[in-house]
């Protein structure tokens, strides 16, 4: 049995007082579904939000004054590309095995792990682990982190592994939903742009309705 999810590393929330956060250690990683809190959505909001943040650039000043919200999701709010640090955590909790991804991989970019399933057959998920998935026929070998001898090896049939990604694609999903509510009660008329930008950040279409 494995179970794969879709994982958020956390920024610090030290002061942060714009919205309610959760209390989570920074640098951790948070799943992401449709049934999370109130302060575990803001949460998520915040890490992405501060993030995309630190690539904005603020040489130029704004043309109007900005209240603290707007200001700290200014980057969320004009179209750009936007990064979520994480990715698919896979995890075999019978063996205590567990893959993260490494350092720069991003949710945007969790539709890599369909060219394992479907193209040629091999993917990596960022450094420091660097994680690697790699398809022998009918079962996947999921290296925990190849810079180690000693590394721990997942083999996991490739069906579990497409029904695994099928469903971290409905948590996805579902965190979008909870994000738009989430929004509107607490960015008022900002609320479309920044669920979308989220959306953007997590590799998936934004929510109907």
């Amino acid at each position: 049995m494995i179970v794969v999810q879709p994982v958020l590393e956390l920024a610090t929330a030290d002061g942060f007082a714009l919205w309610p956060v959760a209390e989570r250690a920074p640098f951790t990683f948070m799943p992401l579904h449709g049934a999370m809190s109130e302060a575990e959505v803001g949460t998520a909001a915040m890490t992405i939000a501060a993030y995309n943040h630190v690539r904005v650039d603020d040489e130029a000043p704004p043309t109007r004054p900005l209240d603290p919200v707007e200001y700290f999701v200014k980057a969320l709010l004009d179209g750009r590309d936007v990064q979520a640090p994480g990715g698919l955590q896979v995890a075999d909790p019978l063996g205590g095995v567990v893959l993260r991804p490494g350092c720069c991989n991003g949710l945007e970019e969790w539709r890599d792990w369909f060219d394992v399933l479907d193209g040629p057959g091999h993917a990596g998920f960022g450094h420091d682990p660097s994680p690697l998935a790699e398809r022998h026929g009918d079962t996947v070998l999921l290296t925990v982190d190849t810079q180690r001898d000693d590394s721990p090896v997942l083999a996991v049939d490739i069906d579990v592994l497409r029904r695994g990604i099928e469903g971290a694609e409905r948590d996805l999903a579902g965190f979008l939903r909870a994000a738009a509510a989430w929004a509107a009660a607490r960015l008022a008329g900002h609320a479309v742009p920044v669920v979308a930008a989220l959306a953007r950040g997590i590799g998936m279409p934004p929510p109907q309705g």
